[in-house]
């Protein structure tokens, strides 16, 4: 399987969360997808979570190699995996939960999910709040 790691900043506000998100988990990536289909037209369908989004979400992309890293994992299985994101459709963007990266101690909602949650839920990892998309890349590597 392979999970794109988003490495570029958007402009405005949005981009100072990305400035934020790779300064406080130091490393150079603040958002992440987990490829499920590549096309012949060079887009791919991608699972995640995102604030921009209203939550999870399937959404095909084209992801530009300025802006993205994509990663191969051996972890996870791509149907399995695109059935997680099926099944979570819709669940809300994890606020609270994201805050965990500033203070541990926060929790955050069981029914929403942050980027990096939901691509570890849907490749099965346990305890998928505990990474960040930097930890992930890691765990890629």
């Amino acid at each position: 399987m392979k999970i794109a790691f988003y490495k570029a900043t958007r402009p405005g506000l949005q981009g100072i969360f990305n400035v934020l998100v790779r300064w406080w988990t130091r490393g150079p990536y603040s958002h992440c997808e987990l490829i499920l289909e590549e096309y012949p037209d060079g887009t791919v369908l991608c699972g995640s979570a995102s604030h921009l989004d209203g939550g999870v979400r399937l959404k095909r992309m084209a992801l530009n190699p300025e802006r993205w890293d994509v990663l191969t994992t051996s972890l996870g299985n791509p149907e399995t995996a695109l059935g997680w994101f099926k099944q979570h459709q819709g669940a809300g963007y994890d606020h609270l939960g994201l805050l965990g990266f500033l203070a541990r101690p926060v929790t955050g909602k069981q029914r929403r999910w942050f980027c990096s949650e939901a691509v570890g839920a849907a490749i099965g990892l346990v305890e998928p709040w505990r990474f960040c998309p930097n930890t992930l890349a890691v765990l890629c590597k």
